[in-house]
């Protein structure tokens, strides 16, 4: 049964933000974003944090939010889980990036060097949209 819950917790927000196929492991977004000479949006996140749920639930689907999406890779890495229970990789990028809080939003290059970032969420897919578009 764990391994079924384990597929949900990482299918689930994929289909709940739309049509944007997220990447969920920071090797194959890297090789993704130098194969289609696109940026990298990576979400920070944790199963406790409201406000990370928040953006999976109302901003990421709206369809502002999901045109911004297109033109970048979308990562999504886990940190944490409910009960606080460090994930390996999350855990791993939440110290390389020096995570001070959640959510933390990045944008990188398709080398992974650090461009920009945002700590904490956004209200509305076109406020997100305006960021991720930013130059």
């Amino acid at each position: 049964m764990k391994p079924l819950v384990a597929l949900l917790l990482i299918a689930v927000p994929m289909f709940a933000q739309g049509g944007v196929k997220w990447e969920h492991d920071y090797q194959s977004a890297l090789k993704r974003a130098k194969a289609e000479k696109k940026l990298i949006f990576m979400d920070l996140w944790t199963e406790w944090c409201g406000p990370c749920l928040y953006l999976q639930k109302n901003v990421f689907p709206t369809s502002e939010a999901q045109a911004a999406l297109t033109k970048v890779v979308p990562f999504s890495a886990l940190v944490e889980k409910k009960d606080r229970t460090p994930m390996p990789e999350g855990s791993k990028l939440a110290d390389t990036f020096k995570l001070t809080a959640f959510p933390t939003l990045v944008i990188l290059d398709a080398d992974g060097k650090e461009l920009r970032r945002q700590v904490g969420m956004f209200r509305s897919g076109a406020e997100f949209a305006a960021w991720l578009n930013a130059k």
